[in-house]
């Protein structure tokens, strides 16, 4: 019989390479169809790939940590064991066959892409008990002489992180100086996204950032008040009522929800608000995007905000999710800093910033008082708006913080 050569598939959303995060088979092993044989990482998410057809395993096309090109062969099988090796067949990457079998409801559904949160994930194999996605991880692991058996991963199911063996690699400096070594990182995957997304922010976008503290006492007040008549599944975050705040900020100040379409000189000021949440995952940072936020309510903007930023951290988060946003908002105030100057998602034209929500001495009524005070600031693009209006839509946001339920109570 002859031997069925399956090629990398099109994960989607545009990507065309893949890292080889963990083979589930080896040379020899029996495979069934849509059984699970690899799972790769992508700069957006990890996928578990299946494979379309059954037989035996007589080759892998490239080792942990390898980056394959869509299109190119992933692993060989016989088409019954004792196969005549003479004849080789192509299984092509026919991703419309994917998507006419996801909109079935077929089993063969990349992990990972094209599935819906609602949608009940496909059985997968017991993890082992070292447990490392990122093929980064594994040669950081491997250039520092680290047995990965050793380390407590501190990512989401015991996922074994970049820090974690960093933090390892520290320990063994200190008391083996003498075998310190350079390390060399590949900026690949998703480091390799966000660096070519940031450099092409900096290197197209004329931005420009203003900041300004407020009170932010009323704020919490509110978040308190409103929690207390809705039930556990339904309280609302600090995060989403900043959230709601900027859009109604937006619907005044609709030139920062906008992008520049350089090829045609054109400002295009989006209709909807596609907002994007700037989130720390274990594979790094991520902007989910939670799309129409502008229509949503404010109980259905927290749902909306609470299942997209989990699934992002668990590396569930499909790639669509993570693309088509059209302004930022980051709380980096949750990393105990004050400010900062982020550097705007290009295209975007803006990105809304957050800092840390402390005691400070304030002046109410002309009186001296300690207050809750955080710092916000906003980083835009001086082609679509210049400081006036910018300025404007930081102190109209701020001003919603310091008397949110006028805003709030319309919501």
């Amino acid at each position: 019989m002859s031997n069925q050569v399956f090629m990398l598939p099109d994960l989607g959303e545009g990507l065309a390479e893949a890292d080889i995060a963990e083979w589930h088979v080896k040379v020899g092993d029996v495979v069934t169809i849509d059984q699970i044989v690899v799972e790769v990482e992508t700069a957006k998410a990890a996928v578990d790939v299946p494979i379309p057809f059954a037989g035996t395993v007589i080759e892998l096309h490239g080792k942990d940590g390898d980056t394959l090109k869509v299109g190119t062969p992933l692993i060989t099988v016989s088409g019954g064991g004792g196969a005549d090796d003479s004849v080789d067949v192509v299984v092509s990457a026919n991703h419309e066959r994917y998507r006419e079998e996801e909109r079935a409801g077929s089993g063969n559904v990349l992990i990972g892409y094209g599935t819906s949160e609602d949608a009940p994930l496909r059985r997968r194999r017991a993890a082992p008990s070292v447990r490392v996605i990122s093929p980064i991880v594994r040669k950081l692991a491997s250039d520092n002489s680290i047995e990965l058996a050793t380390i407590s991963g501190s990512g989401a199911g015991g996922v074994i992180t970049r820090a974690d063996v960093e933090a390892g690699a520290n320990t063994g400096t200190e008391t083996e100086t003498s075998h310190a070594t350079d390390q060399r990182i590949p900026i690949k995957g998703l480091r390799k996204v966000v660096a070519d997304k940031l450099s092409t922010s900096r290197r197209e976008i004329p931005d420009a950032t203003t900041w300004v503290d407020v009170d932010a006492t009323e704020l919490l007040a509110a978040r308190a008040e409103i929690n207390k008549s809705l039930p556990d599944s339904d309280k609302i975050s600090l995060m989403a009522l900043l959230a709601r705040l900027t859009t109604a900020a937006l619907a005044q100040y609709p030139e920062l929800n906008s992008s520049v379409d350089t090829a045609r000189g054109e400002i295009v000021r989006h209709a909807r608000i596609h907002l994007g949440i700037a989130a720390q995952t274990p594979k790094g940072l991520m902007v989910p995007v939670i799309r129409n936020a502008d229509t949503l309510s404010t109980i259905e903007l927290a749902q909306a905000l609470r299942v997209t930023t989990d699934l992002a951290r668990d590396g569930k988060l499909e790639p669509a999710r993570l693309t088509g946003g059209t302004f930022t908002l980051n709380n980096y105030g949750v990393f105990g800093v004050d400010g900062s100057t982020p550097i705007i998602n290009h295209p975007e034209a803006a990105i809304l910033g957050i800092g840390r929500i402390i005691d400070k001495p304030w002046v109410v009524n002309g009186e001296l008082t300690v207050r809750k005070v955080t710092q916000i600031s906003l980083s835009f693009d001086h082609r679509v708006c210049d400081g006036g209006e910018a300025g404007g839509f930081l102190r109209l946001f701020g001003d919603y913080i310091e008397n949110p339920i006028r805003i709030l109570g319309r919501l």
